[in-house]
């Protein structure tokens, strides 16, 4: 596939080569929202969290002794049948919610997310996306004049790229990522993606580490 490439005036200067075998996948619904949730349940934090027995303060004391009192025996006031005592079966801040996705699947999401970004129009190549210093008012000129008002833009420049972090980190609803670190969530949250024209190679080569079969 061939794609075409902008510069910074948003005016064409050129094309890329694009891989079918990643951005020429079949929208796969249901894969990608598996994908999904699984990265939003690894990024789940427990916080719910009720204190035993053992961690409620106090009771340490035998609040009566054993016999002779004609009352039940008792051997801390932090029983769970006490006020004031431990919760049973509470939620606790060990609860694990992380879910397993192998990386074949994780990859297949990947591709069929920037597939969908790339057929709706939402995926732009853009020549040379790096800043020649760290500045928010550059970045902002230049989303300005390529994102098409997009509201939410991702993106994504070359490996070595250093400008883009620091200047994107200050403006809300933008994120950059490295081409290396793409990921289901921040593919789809985002309204507008716009790729360095080099960092079309590094996704091919580093996500496409088995020969895919066809579909």
């Amino acid at each position: 596939m061939i794609a075409e490439v902008y510069n910074k005036e948003n005016k064409k200067v050129g094309e890329v080569t694009l891989s079918d075998s990643v951005f020429g996948k079949k929208w796969n619904e249901s894969l990608v929202h598996q994908v999904l949730v699984s990265q939003l349940a690894n990024k789940r934090e427990p916080l719910a969290h009720t204190k035993g027995r053992g961690e409620v303060r106090g009771g340490g004391r035998k609040p009566w002794r054993q016999k002779g009192t004609g009352r039940a025996r008792h051997g801390s006031t932090r029983s769970p049948i006490w006020a004031g005592g431990g919760v049973t079966f509470g939620p606790t801040k060990h609860k694990n919610y992380s879910k397993k996705i192998n990386k074949k699947m994780r990859r297949g999401a990947i591709f069929s997310a920037l597939s969908r970004k790339f057929k709706d129009g939402e995926l732009k190549f853009i020549d040379a996306l790096e800043l020649e210093v760290p500045k928010t008012k550059l970045l902002a000129g230049l989303l300005k004049n390529v994102s098409g008002g997009a509201k939410s833009v991702l993106i994504v420049p070359s490996v070595g790229s250093k400008h883009i972090y620091t200047a994107s980190a200050n403006i809300s609803k933008i994120l950059s990522i490295d081409p290396r670190s793409l990921n289901v969530y921040d593919l789809l949250r985002h309204e507008q993606i716009l790729m360095d024209k080099n960092a079309v190679e590094v996704i091919e080569k580093h996500y496409r580490l088995t020969k895919e079969r066809k579909d």
